[in-house]
């Protein structure tokens, strides 16, 4: 016996509606700015003549139903925009897949293969300038020094190699650096350059991120400086 799926699709338990009826119950339960007005017209036709509806109610009324509706409006087109900004990022972010940017910090990470490249912030002016590159154990790998007098951010580069001419081992590095300033020696900033390997994206609660080699993830908004690409 052939069975009429239609016909059973169309039965429903007592009470229970369907997802078009829920859908159209909920509409039905929005109060729209026509249905405010339509039954402000009516609350005024059939009003007491002798015990007027008083201005300033009424004015309350169509103030706070206006706000509303102008609080619901502009929350939509907010959330639009975030939507709109979010795509954004991630478009941005994803064109610094392969590219070094520099980072707000002075952790870097050797791989073996490229050099660390890095920025020493030197300001007003420094002299004798002094980079120490030292494992994650704070054990000395590499002593750089710049000569002459430095000014403003100087950018280095570490070859990998440490003080005995070998190459290092495979992780990360902090860089830290000192400088003569008036004749006294003081520690300098330091700012590193990082490989972007991947992107997260972000959404309206969390923002984007870049994944940098061996560094871990890092808000978009944080990239200070981005590599220019080497000619092949």
């Amino acid at each position: 016996m052939q069975v009429n799926n239609d016909y059973l699709n169309g039965l429903k338990w007592p009470g229970e509606q369907s997802p078009a009826d829920k859908a159209a119950d909920n509409s039905r339960a929005q109060l729209e700015q026509e249905d405010f007005f339509a039954l402000l017209t009516q609350q005024l036709a059939y009003q007491d003549p002798f015990k007027p509806a008083d201005n300033s109610q009424m004015i309350a009324q169509m103030t706070s139903f206006t706000t509303a509706d102008g609080i619901n409006n502009m929350s939509q087109q907010l959330g639009g925009l975030s939507e709109v900004m979010t795509s954004s990022q991630a478009l941005q972010a994803s064109s610094l897949v392969g590219q070094k940017v520099l980072v707000p910090s002075a952790m870097t990470y050797w791989d073996n293969n490229e050099p660390v490249d890095g920025v020493v912030v030197a300001g007003s002016g420094a002299s004798n300038v002094m980079i120490r590159i030292e494992n994650e154990k704070g054990e000395l790998v590499r002593t750089i020094p710049l000569e002459g007098d430095q000014r403003g951010n100087v950018n280095f580069t570490w070859d990998g190699l440490n003080d005995a001419g070998e190459p290092a081992a495979t992780g990360k590095y902090k860089i830290k650096v000192s400088g003569l300033i008036d004749g006294q020696r003081e520690e300098l900033s330091a700012l590193a350059f990082a490989r972007v390997n991947s992107v997260t994206l972000g959404s309206a609660d969390s923002p984007t991120l870049v994944n940098l080699a061996g560094l871990g993830g890092l808000p978009l908004n944080q990239i200070l400086e981005i590599a220019s690409r080497k000619a092949a």
